[in-house]
């Protein structure tokens, strides 16, 4: 059995987060551990409040973690500030490909991860990250620019995006309107790959764990990034299908 580290958040509701990310693993026979870094208390109309763990004991738990097994993938998800965000980065093995899904807002507009966090993400963290998984407003966040609405756009940003550091991005087409909900997978020195299924009209907090979670248990189990991908989208293609 292969094992995942998860680093993110709590969420009361069970919608995103670890337990999202927990649920989605499991499905995929994986054994998961887990690194908390901030408790949350939300629903699916706002978050009421956060307390982030101080971060000395978030690099305590990952020392802990890697202590325990040897882990085959890292999924991280929310991280709240920038001393968290520096722990992490600082505590992060060499070897396991890791997945960032880059948390910088609740799907309610609640702010998730501070500017200083942010910053700190680009410069210490994302150069140590296998793949980055932002949706459309994020990466538009995460690069200080305006949403992207084309193709071109989406092409120049993630271009722009895999200048800072990552070995490969994936720009998630959720946000977007059409009749196909497209991302695009962009790797070093590789053709741009677009990822493309039917849209669905559902909304379901947690998707982007889940999405981040299903390619962490692809690559834990030695799929290749692009395949990992694709499996990914199919697995959230289903979660929205069946609204679960």
């Amino acid at each position: 059995m292969s094992t995942v580290l998860i680093i993110a958040g709590s969420d009361s509701s069970g919608g995103a987060g670890l337990t999202r990310d927990v649920r989605t693993l499991t499905g995929f026979g994986m054994r998961t551990l887990c690194v908390v870094t901030a408790v949350t208390a939300q629903s699916d109309a706002h978050v009421s409040a956060v307390h982030v763990v101080p971060a000395e004991l978030v690099r305590a738990q990952m020392t802990a973690a890697l202590a325990t097994a040897s882990i085959q993938a890292i999924k991280i998800g929310m991280l709240a500030t920038r001393s968290t965000v520096l722990a992490v980065a600082a505590g992060l093995p060499a070897e396991p490909p890791v997945v960032l899904d880059p948390v910088l807002a609740s799907s309610s507009g609640g702010e998730l991860l501070d500017r200083a966090g942010r910053e700190a993400l680009c410069s210490a963290l994302l150069p140590r990250v296998t793949l980055l998984t932002p949706n459309i407003p994020e990466a538009a966040a995460i690069l200080g620019s305006a949403v992207a609405s084309t193709p071109e756009e989406l092409l120049r940003q993630g271009a722009a995006l895999l200048t800072l550091g990552p070995a490969a991005v994936l720009l998630k087409g959720g946000h977007a309107s059409g009749p196909e909900a497209t991302d695009l997978l962009l790797m070093r020195e590789a053709a741009p790959r677009w990822l493309r299924t039917p849209r669905i009209d559902a909304v379901r907090r947690g998707s982007g764990c889940a999405l981040a979670s299903a390619i962490a248990a692809g690559l834990a189990s030695g799929l290749d990034l692009a395949t990992a991908c694709e499996r990914g989208k199919e697995h959230v293609t289903l979660l929205l299908q069946q609204n679960d």
